[in-house]
């Protein structure tokens, strides 16, 4: 199964934009892609190693290996043509 992270922080204006996008995704392709949501601040260490330099940033990953990243706010429309490029 595909896993999709969503690295934020609270204090992050194109986060809290990205963020109900996101849920609406996450059951759209509900049994396809888990979403997991990491604060930056609060898990520096799994942004560390994934090597987060900006946020938002949402992290594609399969069997535990990253796939693909996209970085920023973006509309859901393009948000969902990257996801179907790789789960189809």
């Amino acid at each position: 199964m595909f896993e999709l992270i969503d690295f934020y922080a609270d204090w992050c204006g194109p986060c809290k934009i990205m963020s109900p996008i996101f849920e609406e995704l996450a059951q759209e392709y509900k049994g396809k892609i888990e979403l997991k949501k990491v604060d930056v601040e609060a898990s520096s260490e799994m942004a560390s190693k994934f090597g987060i330099m900006s946020i938002p940033t949402f992290v594609l990953t399969k069997d535990s290996k990253e796939v693909d990243r996209k970085v920023g706010a973006m509309p859901k429309d393009v948000v969902k043509n990257w996801l179907e490029s790789h789960v189809k």
